[in-house]
């Protein structure tokens, strides 16, 4: 096998009332090539190609999904030391461009802000690591919508049990709270239990979610 070609494949499943949906996926690395392939319950087939640094700092992204022919998309990321910005344009007739207008990282920190969707959504999210010894870390992030007027803020935090297993959730305003722990069973191969509820309508809106990537 070529040292510079690497395999992962990742399943999951996730049970809502009497439904269940899963799907497998698969990636391969080749050099600075990523593919990610994905195959859901509904014979949906979603496929990401990654190509890290065609020039310095940049990252070029297309993405699909089969049926659906208006689901292409192109993005481009430029990444410098401290900031970075990117850009995306949906592969159809009318497509959408998103723009990332700014991007600021250092060692602890990451923040963003972002205009989607025809400049009709404004992103804004912050990161930050409180304890590297323990991946302790809180973000948050404020999305605002212009045409509907409506803001949506969630908020979350990780935290590191033991090298291995890590807890991380999460809630917005709208009171859907989501939690998940993760745990690497051996290097590189994680198992993962997720839940989300909406504590709105806790029986209706249960969800329990099961992940398993293996990588040789």
């Amino acid at each position: 096998m070529d040292g510079s070609v690497a395999r992962a494949i990742t399943s999951s499943g996730v049970k809502k009332g009497e439904f269940y949906l899963a799907d497998v996926s698969s990636q391969l690395k080749n050099k600075n090539i990523t593919t990610d392939v994905k195959v859901d319950t509904n014979s949906n087939l979603f496929t990401t190609i990654t190509v890290d640094e065609p020039a310095p700092g940049l990252k070029a992204i297309f993405s699909f999904k089969v049926p659906d022919q208006r689901s292409g998309k192109v993005e481009l990321q430029y990444q410098h030391e401290y900031a970075g910005i990117s850009t995306s344009i949906g592969l159809t007739a009318n497509p959408i461009v998103n723009f990332s207008g700014l991007n600021y990282t250092n060692a602890d920190l990451i923040a963003s802000l972002t205009l989607n969707d025809k400049g009709d959504t404004l992103n804004a999210s912050y990161y930050h690591t409180v304890s590297p010894l323990t991946n302790t870390a809180v973000g948050a992030e404020l999305t605002h919508s212009f045409s509907s007027n409506e803001n949506t803020l969630t908020i979350g935090t990780q935290h590191a049990l033991d090298p291995l297993t890590t807890v991380k959730a999460r809630v917005n305003n709208y009171g859907r709270a989501s939690a998940l722990i993760q745990h690497e069973w051996r290097p590189k191969s994680l198992f993962t239990i997720s839940g989300e509820v909406d504590t709105r309508a806790i029986e209706k809106s249960a969800k329990i979610g099961l992940a398993l990537a293996l990588k040789p």
